[in-house]
């Protein structure tokens, strides 16, 4: 009996590694001798760079950067088992984390620590980088990141722009002939599921900035700057980039990699399923596992158990699919199909409180797992 096990985090309690290998210890209850594959997973958002290192035999390289507030913050990269290939999540920078209800401002807020990120990522000898880009504090369109780069941002006097998207009104001019000469040289992934363009009603500044702490006011500003930014860089750059599919993810940043770097577009799933090498380890399985903290109707749209099982089941088109979850919501019944999924369990054994069910999470989980063993065990005599 081969079993694959390739959940995502459970958030708050569980990284996919620590998943697996609850889901793991519960099926060796009844199956102690069967094959374990184990390849932790996430859909390019938070944990994409613990899991793909995790599934790679990678490293995490630790990094003192500039956070979205201008100071001095700790933040991790990956480098995959390949030695090659950097991951990095926006976040760990520039994330809302380094945020409070007192000092978020996505007039001021930078991804230059972004950028620097990349630098240190290019440093270790990366010639594929990742980048998740989910989580940001910022609005700035990528300007801080590009910074960070290289390149240079003028106001109409040749002065470089301040930080934050506030900023970027004053933006005159575009002078990229100092940017690092290994980014041309490197390939750029952006892992996001975002389609919201730069700008608009859908875009970065509307959508998302209120998350950051923009009111109104700034919306309208952050947006108009925004207008102003995709204009120069189609003058300077040739790129039109204000109504470009995903190029208002993260505060814009997709824009900015867009504009700056010769990235394309992924799915994060897709990214993490790639360089996890999910499709050959699920060769020849009996079942596959998956999971994560919460599924629903949404669950369909990019999320890591709708895409592991389709990618799975066109390899081992026999093997079930099933999925653990912390929380199971409405629309479930959307996700089943014979190409799909094919059977969901929830393993919070009864009422209980958040924190109790994340606390007790690895031991909720290796036992649904047990007793899921056990119903496969039955229906197999």
């Amino acid at each position: 009996m081969k079993f694959v096990i390739a959940p995502d985090s459970f958030k708050g309690g569980m990284t996919a590694k620590e998943a697996a290998t609850a889901i793991q210890t519960g099926l060796e209850r009844i199956y102690p001798n069967a094959e374990y594959v184990k390849v932790p997973m996430a859909d390019g958002g938070e944990g994409t760079v613990q899991s793909l290192v995790d599934a790679t035999n990678g490293k995490l390289v630790s990094a003192s950067v500039t956070g979205p507030l201008a100071t001095q913050v700790k933040a991790n990269f990956g480098i995959l088992g390949d030695q090659t290939t950097a991951v990095i999540e926006m976040a760990q920078a520039s994330g809302i984390q380094y945020v409070n209800s007192h000092t978020h401002n996505p007039l001021v807020t930078t991804t230059f620590g972004t950028g620097e990120l990349i630098i240190k990522a290019l440093d270790y000898g990366a010639k594929t980088i990742i980048l998740g880009i989910g989580g940001s504090a910022t609005n700035d369109g990528g300007a801080g990141m590009a910074q960070a780069l290289g390149v240079k941002l003028l106001d109409e006097a040749n002065n470089d722009l301040a930080y934050g998207g506030g900023e970027l009104g004053k933006l005159r001019y575009i002078n990229d002939e100092q940017i690092d000469s290994r980014i041309k040289e490197t390939n750029f992934i952006i892992a996001s599921d975002v389609t919201n363009p730069l700008v608009g009603a859908e875009g970065a500044s509307a959508v998302f900035g209120p998350q950051k702490g923009a009111t109104d006011g700034m919306v309208k500003i952050l947006d108009q700057n925004l207008t102003h930014y995709a204009k120069i860089i189609k003058e300077f750059l040739g790129k039109d980039l204000a109504n470009y599919p995903g190029a208002g993810a993260a505060g814009g940043l997709g824009a900015g990699l867009l504009a700056f770097t010769p990235a394309k577009m992924q799915k994060g799933i897709d990214i993490v399923i790639k360089y996890s090498r999910l499709s050959e380890k699920a060769k020849n399985a009996d079942i596959i596992f998956t999971g994560e903290g919460g599924i629903d109707f949404q669950t369909k749209f990019g999320k890591t158990p709708y895409g592991v099982a389709m990618a799975t089941k066109k390899i081992a088109p026999d093997a079930p699919v099933i999925v653990v979850a912390g929380n199971v919501g409405s629309g479930v019944e959307s996700l089943y199909s014979k190409d799909s999924i094919d059977a969901i369990f929830p393993i919070v054994p009864g009422v209980t409180t958040l924190p109790k069910a994340i606390k007790n999470g690895p031991a909720n989980l290796a036992n649904s797992a047990e007793n899921i063993g056990r119903l496969i065990f039955s229906l197999k005599k």
